[in-house]
């Protein structure tokens, strides 16, 4: 066992026999997030009506700190949740004046969520939608910097790392400094945040920091985050009573209202319990002195040990002339091979599974996830050796 795993314990008894390479996209949960989900029946049952004032006063603002103190954007007052990205996305697009033409500049390797909601609006006559390849990615930096730069954007949408390669951006400083001061600038951090090392100090006063805990952070779906530039006046058409909390006792004069901080990005009632798994995430992060860069570089170690172990094998699919890397000290959480054909990484993807491997398969592309509570002593992938 890890120095990590036993942390993990509950997930792993649960999937014996299994070698969990998706966890990029189903995270183990620490075993202290059970607990949690515990403590926050218990605490409805105690509070019962007060439980709201206590969410929003105590437990709210200590999620909003340690996610401040992880970003370096000693602001955390603005951060807003909701149960999902996409939500706090629609938020942010609602801002846009949709009467008039608007011009959106993104890249075509955007999560599906985003990739279909923005697809779907391109439909509007009034929207045009540019989207830059992502490959070759030895000059994709410099490709969007000439596409800020080419025209007048109402918004801009990049991921900080791609979810289909793990591709990282290294410049986005560089990047929000091309942009005009009316654009949008939003980067979409779910595969960056509590996995690579992020400090937005330079950029928070420009930018939305959109990520959530279902990932990296460990703490499982339902609960996701905006940080808001601060000086923010938009007022999202799309909105709900947890942007104006606070005021709820005031009279109402027609004018609709919105908090000063970044909960003007807020939407309505949504389940707490996921706010208190990644609480109790946190707590254990701190209590086991584990930091971002610490978390990166175990599985920095981790992705060598398991290209070392490929390598042995020699498999004529999963080798380095297929892996997606541009620079393995600044890259995501996964490898990504991209195969001949989605047919191919379907047939590894169930050979692998069968053989208890657990992998994601994206098209032409196989992922492979490392986390915590990995061991890369107990990798063993000769199964590859009867699927040449």
């Amino acid at each position: 066992m890890t120095l990590y795993q036993h942390l993990y314990q509950r997930f792993l008894d649960a999937n014996p026999g299994k070698q969990h390479f998706a966890c990029h996209s189903h995270h183990y949960w620490p075993d202290v997030t059970r607990d949690a989900m515990l403590q926050y029946w218990d605490d409805t049952a105690a509070m019962v009506d007060d439980k709201w004032q206590y969410l929003f006063s105590q437990k709210l603002p200590q999620v909003q700190q340690y996610i401040a103190d992880t970003l370096n954007t000693g602001m955390p007052s603005q951060l807003a949740f909701a149960p999902n990205t996409h939500e706090l996305l629609y938020r942010i697009l609602s801002c846009l004046d949709w009467q008039k033409p608007l011009k959106i500049l993104t890249t075509d390797s955007e999560f599906h969520s985003f990739n279909r909601q923005i697809q779907r609006l391109a439909e509007l006559d009034n929207l045009q939608l540019t989207c830059i390849e992502t490959l070759p990615f030895n000059n994709f930096e410099q490709r969007f910097f000439d596409a800020i730069e080419s025209d007048s954007w109402d918004l801009i949408f990049i991921s900080q790392v791609f979810f289909n390669s793990a591709l990282a951006v290294r410049n986005l400083d560089a990047l929000v400094a091309r942009a005009a001061a009316h654009s949008l600038f939003v980067i979409d951090g779910y595969h960056g945040f509590m996995a690579l090392p992020t400090d937005l100090s330079a950029i928070a006063n420009r930018v939305f920091y959109l990520a959530g805990s279902y990932k990296y952070a460990q703490g499982g779906e339902g609960c996701c985050f905006v940080h808001v530039p601060p000086q923010c006046q938009l007022r999202p058409t799309y909105t709900g009573w947890f942007a104006e909390f606070g005021e709820l006792d005031q009279a109402k004069t027609g004018q609709v209202n919105y908090a000063t901080n970044g909960m003007r990005f807020a939407g309505a009632t949504m389940d707490f319990a996921p706010l208190y798994r990644l609480a109790a995430v946190q707590a254990l992060y701190q209590q086991q002195g584990l930091d971002v860069a610490t978390i990166h570089a175990y599985v920095q170690g981790l992705q060598q040990a398991f290209l070392q172990k490929l390598d042995a094998i020699g498999h004529r699919d999963l080798h380095g002339g297929n892996l997606l890397m541009a620079d393995p000290h600044h890259h995501g959480h996964f490898l990504t091979f991209k195969l001949a054909s989605q047919q191919r990484v379907q047939a590894l993807h169930q050979h692998l599974h069968k053989h208890g491997v657990i992998t994601d398969a994206r098209g032409d592309r196989l992922r492979f996830g490392f986390a915590l509570y990995h061991n890369a002593a107990e990798y063993d992938l000769r199964c590859l050796q009867d699927m040449p």
